[in-house]
C-alpha cells in the first residue's frame, strides 16, 4: 500500500491500515481532511474525529444504524449519505467492517 501520510495515522486506525499493507490497489493518505484508505482510487474507510467511516450497502448501513453500532455520515452539507456509516471506537470491530466495505467497494457497490 501507498501511503503519503504514515506518520499521521491515529494509533486507534492503525490496525485498519495494516489489515490492507499487502492487498494491490490500496493507495492511502489524508483525504477530506481525515486518514483514508481507497481501493481503485475509490474511498472505502476513512478515520474521522476519532471514529471509523466506511462505505457499504444501504441495507448494511441502516442495520448498523439500528443496532447502535453506528451512525449515518453526513459529509456536513445537512443530509445523510446512505451508503456510508460512523462507527465509534469500541462500538464494532473496524479491521472486519474495513474489510467489508473494500469488498464493496472493490466490486463497484453491488452487493
Amino acid at each position: 500500500m501507498k501511503s503519503d501520510a504514515a506518520a499521521s495515522i491515529d494509533p486507534r486506525f492503525a490496525p485498519v491500515v495494516d489489515a490492507f499493507a499487502k492487498e494491490k490497489n490500496i493507495t492511502s493518505g489524508v483525504m477530506m481532511s481525515s486518514f483514508g484508505i481507497k481501493v481503485n482510487k475509490k474511498i472505502f474507510a476513512m478515520h474521522w474525529r476519532g471514529q471509523l467511516v466506511v462505505k457499504l450497502p444501504k441495507p448494511r448501513v441502516d442495520e448498523l444504524v439500528a443496532t447502535n453500532k453506528g451512525t449515518h455520515f453526513d459529509a456536513g452539507k445537512g443530509r445523510p449519505m446512505k451508503e456510508w456509516v460512523v462507527i465509534p471506537s469500541g462500538k464494532a470491530d473496524w479491521v472486519a467492517l474495513a474489510k467489508e466495505a473494500h469488498r464493496f467497494v472493490k466490486s463497484g457497490g453491488k452487493r
